[in-house]
């Protein structure tokens, strides 16, 4: 029987921020419109409404004396741990980030040199073939880099790549839009290596999809929304939610069957879809929707474990924070198994969809 190489994760790491914040931590925030007036609401009714929509109670901060590069080194250390690998024999590091190094008070994204060239850097890699590069694609970047690295090693280019998710979005969020409730700072890596097998293994399937023609700008740089802010030429990052919310709900679901459909995988051999958290309500909905493509009215109650209620938004780092937490019995109810089918998806900024389907090995 012919053998064909298949990429699988051999190990995980991730680093979550110490500071707690609580949504009454928010009660002292000035709140306005994206016309400058002041919000005619208490507070307490704002963050209220906030918990109510998207599940979010609580998320993580990264402190004043680390960056965003501090965080991906230390997901980064983990995984190359749990792997057991030798890091000079790292084909590829690939970062996906949004905002590069963000500074505790500075708002400019340092982007030079790349996030990977500071984490090789720090790793303290000296093997001048292992290629280090940035990747900015919204949200689903991370899932993004597996995809690439699935590419590299198929071609037979690679047998070992890091792919790290890290962004900081507390140093990017508008302190006066109710939507900087939302984000949180976080960072979680993989080790992905290549491997001969007989039957299909690791990554199965993927898709992709990018839709800017009239979806671009519904998450974007803006300045703050409130008139006098002291630093009127920073910009932040803004969202126009309710587009955003009908936009997942009516692509996200066809395009994880998309990439389902094609491993002749049947939905009810999924163990776990992860996905990426931006609200747990819309998350509710893109499942509901998805199990209801193939008529089936309600998704298995333990396939979608979540982590937004206490981690919030964290962008790239959300699925593999996910996956890392999962493997080390650090989300109670949720375990994964060898054999066990997977569906990763995630959707952001671009605005980007994209869906893998992994089985355990």
């Amino acid at each position: 029987m012919s053998t064909s190489i298949y990429s699988i994760i051999t190990g995980t790491g991730s680093y979550i921020p110490l500071k707690h914040v609580k949504n009454e931590d928010f009660h002292q925030h000035e709140f306005f419109e994206s016309n400058g007036e002041k919000i005619n609401k208490s507070n307490q009714e704002i963050t209220t409404k906030f918990l109510e929509i998207t599940t979010i109670d609580e998320r993580r901060y990264i402190t004043d004396d680390l960056t965003t590069s501090d965080m991906a080194f230390f997901a980064a250390e983990n995984a190359i741990q749990s792997a057991g690998i030798d890091k000079e024999t790292l084909d590829y590091i690939i970062v996906a980030n949004n905002f590069g190094d963000t500074q505790s008070d500075n708002r400019t994204p340092d982007h030079v040199p790349a996030m990977a060239s500071k984490v090789k850097h720090r790793l303290g890699i000296i093997n001048p073939e292992t290629i280090a590069y940035d990747l900015t694609f919204g949200c689903p970047g991370w899932l993004q880099g597996v995809i690439q690295a699935d590419y590299y090693i198929k071609s037979g280019d690679a047998k070992k790549i890091l792919v790290i998710g890290a962004d900081v979005l507390s140093r990017i969020s508008d302190p006066h839009d109710r939507d900087c409730m939302l984000y949180a700072d976080g960072a979680g890596a993989v080790i992905i290596e290549a491997k001969e097998s007989t039957t299909p293994i690791g990554i199965i399937a993927h898709k992709t999809r990018s839709d800017t023609f009239s979806h671009a700008g519904l998450l974007h740089m803006g300045k703050s929304y409130n008139p006098t802010f002291e630093k009127k030429n920073d910009l932040f990052l803004k969202m126009n939610g309710r587009r955003l919310y009908q936009y997942a709900l009516e692509n996200v679901p066809n395009a994880i069957k998309a990439c389902l459909d094609k491993t002749n995988i049947p939905v009810t051999d999924v163990k776990k879809v992860l996905i990426h958290q931006a609200n747990g309500k819309m998350d509710d909905a893109i499942l509901k929707r998805f199990y209801s493509l193939y008529n089936i009215d309600n998704a298995p109650e333990d396939v979608m474990p979540m982590t937004i209620h206490y981690l919030g938004n964290t962008s790239v780092a959300t699925l593999p924070t996910l996956f890392d937490l999962i493997l080390n019995d650090q989300i109670e109810g949720h375990k994964i198994f060898s054999g066990n089918i997977l569906i990763f998806a995630s959707v952001g900024a671009g605005m980007n969809i994209n869906a893998m389907v992994y089985k355990m090995v």
